[in-house]
């Protein structure tokens, strides 16, 4: 990713990591349109809607008159080709499954937006915070540990071995049960053999596992380490992944912290 001819003043954001960027790097004023799931930080939810991951408003998108679009690996190249053939400017920025990457994306979007002081800032505080982690956690016993990411009657999902989530369960000292498959897709009958130490998924995961058959009866739950917590911090490779490395690391490590 380059820099434009002229900084974009108006820029619209179709992934919800990427408006966390752009907020992070202190230029969300630059920002006219937003994807239904960008909920965070509150003020973006004031900005204009222009579409989800799949379905985007073409008509919504070309009326705000962006200067740039910011487009991720969560979108449909087809999309994306319409826009180019509307004479839109798209910033496309992938994302590998790793921690790394999030530095930079957040690198690309402030060489667009130039905020390369911030993201610099953004960054350091970041892997300062990582290394904070890593000492805390280092040389500790690593409990067996299931992260949640779909649960009930369309099957059982985590984080597998090759997810930029197995990656941070492990910087945060926990020993992921999953990490020697790939995918996503698990099933209760593994997780019942397996049966680990704690449970980390969020509020609603919670609430089934305790009160359904097959998940109430792993030891995890019956025993009370199951940890909900707020996932978007985890999940959205953005500004606050340090923050939920420490989050990670608190709950499989409380003592240490």
């Amino acid at each position: 990713v380059t820099q434009l001819d002229k900084e974009p003043l108006k820029v619209i954001s179709l992934s919800p990591n990427i408006t966390e960027i752009i907020y992070a790097l202190g230029k969300g004023d630059r920002l006219v349109g937003r994807t239904a799931f960008c909920d965070y930080p509150q003020e973006a939810q004031n900005v204009t809607v222009v579409g989800d991951f799949i379905e985007w408003n073409f008509e919504a998108i070309l009326s705000l008159e962006p200067d740039v679009v910011f487009a991720s690996s969560l979108n449909t190249e087809e999309n994306e080709k319409k826009l180019m053939d509307l004479g839109i400017q798209i910033v496309f920025l992938t994302q590998d499954e790793s921690f790394e990457s999030t530095y930079e994306t957040i690198g690309m979007v402030a060489r667009v937006l130039n905020a390369e002081e911030t993201s610099a800032e953004i960054i350091r505080n970041m892997q300062q915070a990582v290394t904070e982690v890593q000492k805390a956690v280092e040389g500790l016993d690593k409990p067996t540990v299931y992260y949640v990411v779909g649960y009930g009657e369309y099957g059982d999902y985590t984080a597998t071995g090759e997810t930029f989530i197995a990656s941070m369960l492990a910087m945060a000292g926990a020993d992921n049960i999953a990490a020697d498959i790939t995918g996503w897709v698990y099933s209760l009958e593994k997780l019942m053999e397996k049966d680990p130490y704690m449970i980390i998924c969020s509020e609603d995961a919670k609430r089934v596992f305790q009160e359904t058959n097959g998940y109430k009866e792993l030891t995890a739950v019956k025993e009370g380490r199951i940890y909900a917590h707020d996932e978007n911090i985890l999940q959205r490779q953005g500004p606050r992944l340090a923050e939920g490395l420490r989050m990670l690391a608190e709950i499989i490590h409380p003592d240490s912290f």
